[in-house]
């Protein structure tokens, strides 16, 4: 019996042993999530772009680059001070010639609810960035989207306007509460499951853990460290769209159908990504030019690491690497929102065969007031054979089909309608000059003057929303006959990045007019940060690479298309009250439901 005890007994401790181990090994992770899960509240001072305005200051005369985050405060990068507030710009582009409103023209508010956009999670310590082309192209535009300091920051960013959602949901004891929000794509930078994950746990309320692999600095740095998210007033619903950054790596590329076959392996690996200037050249991104480099979590500028010509190295640098960051097929991404502890689960896309990635869907917010909100997948497809860069707007046969039965649908249920798609139409020129215009590829369903020409035959169509530009533009679709039937026209209101200056998101309040006319009132809204918190960095390096990289122009006045419905946005911003006529029938409808005050 001898044997067996001492066998035992060396067992016992040989185990218990790996137990401790364990246990210590994991300890790191525990109290990451239970003693750094700090809180950051926004201001108490929640106030609109109509009270007051960010208000950049000059441009410092001395000129650093983009990465010299510790020089930002010395020569005076990134300060801003309180500008006065943006009236709304009243618009009347699609109403009859001489039409005159009444003085008491907003009656009866129908819907009340928020956008966000673009808000481009990211995971900065992932390997297969392109943070070195930044380098490349110090004052390309497009480089401050492939390296900006802002990218410590997202998260932070998007609690920030979760919570200044909230305190505009609850002021004046609810006053004017949301309706429902709507996130209109680009949620992920670059398709990555912790990206999504922690988007919608931030949504959700969670605690955040905004760094990946060795998790460096993360009991130290502040922008690493563990917080608990706010999380979405519980009485608020919100939907989602599709955006390319959500289903393309960066943006840009189909992960499994590029000219690169080990993209797809490239999220998990523990090397470095290398590839040539595909700024220059998209067609050279199977070149092992430049190691694109990773942000050092340990420091506290998130300086950049692991990057340059290949040629500088002695081998491939190497990370930690991290299943989480892997790459989610399009269906997985739509099937996630399905984890969720706000409503609805699925986020929209549990209206849609999300199990076969088709992420379009209609539902109707309020069921006393006709009016449907149509959010419409314009993104184009993984497999369409396209080397260039994936950010045209597009519709396969089946999304056309779909939208024009919606369309059809709500006309006939005689419903006003709202688009809510990633990709706005008709304010960029076509390909090849534009990298966000309409796709002139055969596999479109449609050209750009027949998807107008559709959208102008549907008189209850309100209007166009979308993100993409990181834009507040506003374009008026003046109908074909403004004379005889001023209906057909609608509006296209753009919602501006919450990474990139100026940071906002947008409310939206849908009036019925004693007229019988409609007033889309679109308010430009910046989260109300608190001073020093990880946000008022994230705000303060937006302004200082909009000032590098002289951005000013684009965020203001960006119109490559002369359209003389599109206006100045002064420091980025844009608040219009936007007119739109009912067609006779409608007007009948809405007097019968009596829903005038």
């Amino acid at each position: 019996m001898r044997p067996s005890y001492e066998f035992k007994k060396f067992c016992l401790v040989f185990f218990t042993g790996i137990l401790i181990f364990s246990l210590s090994a994991c300890s790191k992770s525990i109290v990451r999530n239970e003693s750094q899960s700090e809180e950051y509240p926004i201001a108490s001072d929640v106030q609109t772009t109509l009270q007051r305005t960010i208000k950049p200051d000059p441009t410092p005369t001395t000129a650093i680059n983009l990465w010299e985050i510790s020089k930002y405060s010395q020569y005076g990068y990134g300060n801003w001070t309180y500008g006065p507030g943006l009236p709304y710009d009243k618009r009347l582009d699609i109403m009859p010639v001489g039409y005159n409103s009444p003085a008491d023209t907003r009656k009866t508010k129908l819907l009340n609810f928020f956008t966000i956009s673009d808000i481009h999670i990211t995971d900065k310590e992932s390997p297969n960035q392109l943070i070195y082309l930044q380098r490349l192209h110090p004052k390309m535009p497009v480089g401050a989207s492939l390296y900006s300091g802002i990218m410590m920051f997202t998260t932070h960013v998007l609690d920030a306007a979760v919570q200044t959602v909230n305190a505009l949901h609850n002021k004046d004891n609810k006053a004017n509460p949301f309706d429902f929000g709507l996130s209109l794509g680009d949620t992920c930078n670059s398709t990555q499951y912790n990206e999504l994950r922690w988007y919608i746990d931030v949504l959700d309320g969670k605690v955040i853990e905004p760094s990946s692999g060795a998790h460096l600095g993360y009991d130290t740095i502040d922008y690493q460290k563990s917080y608990k998210a706010a999380g979405l007033d519980k009485t608020i619903p919100w939907y989602q769209a599709l955006g390319n950054h959500d289903h393309f790596w960066m943006g840009s590329i189909p992960v499994d159908y590029s000219l690169r076959k080990d993209l797809r392996q490239s999220f998990i690996s523990d090397e470095v990504f290398a590839t040539g200037d595909i700024l220059a050249n998209p067609a050279i991104i199977n070149n092992r030019d430049y190691y694109m480099g990773v942000f050092d979590g340990s420091t506290p500028y998130g300086d950049i690491i692991k990057a340059g010509p290949v040629g500088n190295f002695s081998s491939a640098p190497k990370v930690a690497a991290d299943p989480d960051r892997r790459s989610l097929l399009r269906t997985e991404w739509l099937n996630e929102f399905f984890n969720t502890s706000s409503h609805p689960a699925g986020h929209g896309f549990n209206l849609t065969d999300a199990a076969n990635g088709f992420a379009c869907y209609s539902f109707v917010p309020k069921s006393n007031i006709p009016i449907k909100v149509i959010v419409l997948d314009d993104t184009q497809k993984e497999d369409d054979g396209s080397a260039d860069i994936h950010g045209h707007g597009f519709l396969d046969k089946a999304r056309w089909a779909w939208l024009k039965k919606e369309l059809a649908e709500g006309d006939s249920a005689g419903q006003l309608m709202i688009i809510a798609a990633h990709i706005p139409i008709n304010v960029e020129v076509t390909a090849p000059n534009s990298e966000m215009g309409w796709w002139l590829n055969p596999q479109n369903a449609v050209t750009l003057q027949g998807l107008i020409d559709e959208l102008q035959s549907h008189p209850n169509l309100l209007a166009w929303l979308s993100g993409h530009r990181h834009l507040s533009t506003v374009k008026a679709f003046i109908s074909p006959d403004p004379a005889g039937a001023p209906e057909k026209g609608f509006w296209q209101i753009e919602t501006p990045s919450l990474r990139d200056f100026p940071q906002q998101f947008r409310t939206f309040a849908i009036y019925l007019n004693s007229d019988y006319s409609i007033s889309i009132v679109a308010t430009d809204i910046d989260p109300a940060v608190q001073d020093g918190t990880p946000a008022a960095a994230s705000r303060k390096y937006a302004i200082a690479a909009a000032q590098i990289v002289e951005t000013w122009d684009t965020t203001a006045r960006w119109n490559p298309t002369n359209d003389p419905t599109i206006k100045s946005m002064p420091t980025g911003s844009y608040n219009a009250e936007l007119v739109k006529q009912l067609s006779p029938a409608m007007k009948a409808k809405m007097k019968s439901l009596g829903i005038l005050n």
